[in-house]
C-alpha cells in the first residue's frame, strides 16, 4: 500500500463528478484511507450508491448528494447537507466534467455553453461554496481540481474541452491567489488518457483514436486508474500541505509534446 492507511482519517471531502468511473475510483481510495466523503453526482441514488459499492467505497463513511452544481442553489444545499452530515469541510474536490466533441468551427454555442457550465462554472460554484465554509469554520481548507493535460497540448476535436480544462487552471490559481493568506490552498491534477469510462471504451471501439492515443503517451499506455487515485490521495493528505497553485500532472508524458 503505498499510504497508510490512516492518512486520511480526519479529514472530511467533498467531491462533485463522484459516481463516474474515475470519480467512484477516487472516493474508494479516499474513504479506504479513513476520509468522510460528502458525494455528489446528477444521478440519482439509486444509480449511483451500487456503483460507489462495487468500486470498494467504505459506505459507512459516504454520503451522496445528487444535485446540478452548475445550479447556486443546488450548490448551496450541496455544502449544507455535507456540513450537517460530516461537520466542516477540509478539503473540496472539482472533479465534475463532460467532454463533448467536434471542431470548433462546427460547435454548437449550445454545446460549448454546456461544457464550460460544467466544467468551468460549477467548479468556481462548488470552489466557492467550499472555501465561504471552510472560512466560516475556520478551516485550512484546500481546494483541488481535476484538470487534464489538454489544458496546455491541445487533443484534436475536443477544443471546447481544452480550452475549458484552461480556465479551470487560472479559476485554481487565482483562487490560490486570493485565498492563501487566509488558510485556504487551492490546487489541480492534471491526469493523462486514464484507462476507464470513456477514454477507455474508446480505446476498445476505436482504432484510429488508440493510434491516435498510443502516439500521445511516451510511456505507451493507458493510465492506471491507480495513478490517479494516489494523485488525489496524496493532495489531499498533509504531504502537500506546502502546495498551493500548482498543476500536479500525472499523464504518463501526454503533455510532453503536441501531436504531430
Amino acid at each position: 500500500m503505498t499510504f497508510r492507511e490512516d492518512a486520511l482519517a480526519d479529514k472530511h471531502i467533498v467531491i462533485s463528478g463522484g459516481a463516474g468511473a474515475i470519480g467512484c475510483g477516487v472516493v474508494s481510495a479516499l474513504t479506504r484511507h479513513g476520509a468522510s466523503v460528502t458525494v455528489n453526482d446528477v444521478l440519482d441514488g439509486d444509480e449511483a450508491l451500487p456503483k460507489l459499492e462495487q468500486a470498494g467505497a467504505a459506505m459507512q463513511r459516504v454520503l451522496y448528494c445528487p444535485a446540478d452544481l452548475t445550479q447556486e442553489e443546488d450548490v448551496n444545499h450541496l455544502v449544507a447537507e455535507a456540513h450537517a452530515q460530516f461537520g466542516p469541510l477540509h478539503v473540496a474536490l472539482c472533479h465534475a466534467g463532460m467532454v463533448a466533441p467536434g471542431l470548433l468551427l462546427d460547435y454548437s454555442l449550445e454545446d460549448w455553453q454546456r461544457t464550460q457550465n460544467v466544467n468551468v462554472t460549477a467548479a468556481f460554484l462548488l470552489g466557492r461554496a467550499a472555501a465561504r465554509s471552510m472560512l466560516a469554520d475556520d478551516v485550512a481548507g484546500h481546494l483541488i481540481f481535476t484538470t487534464s493535460w489538454v489544458a496546455r497540448t491541445p487533443w484534436p476535436e475536443i477544443g471546447a474541452y481544452n480550452a475549458s480544462k484552461a480556465a479551470m487552471n487560472q479559476l485554481m490559481r487565482s483562487l490560490a491567489r486570493e485565498l492563501a493568506q487566509q488558510g485556504i490552498r487551492a490546487n489541480a491534477i492534471a491526469p493523462g488518457i486514464v484507462n476507464a469510462g470513456m477514454a477507455r471504451k474508446q480505446w476498445d471501439s476505436d482504432a484510429e483514436y488508440q493510434a491516435r492515443a498510443r502516439r500521445a503517451i511516451p510511456l505507451g499506455m493507458l493510465q492506471p486508474l491507480e495513478a490517479v487515485t494516489d494523485a488525489f490521495l496524496f493532495l489531499c493528505s498533509d504531504a502537500a500541505s506546502y502546495m498551493t497553485g500548482s498543476v500536479l500532472t500525472v499523464d504518463g508524458g501526454c503533455s510532453l509534446y503536441p501531436l504531430d
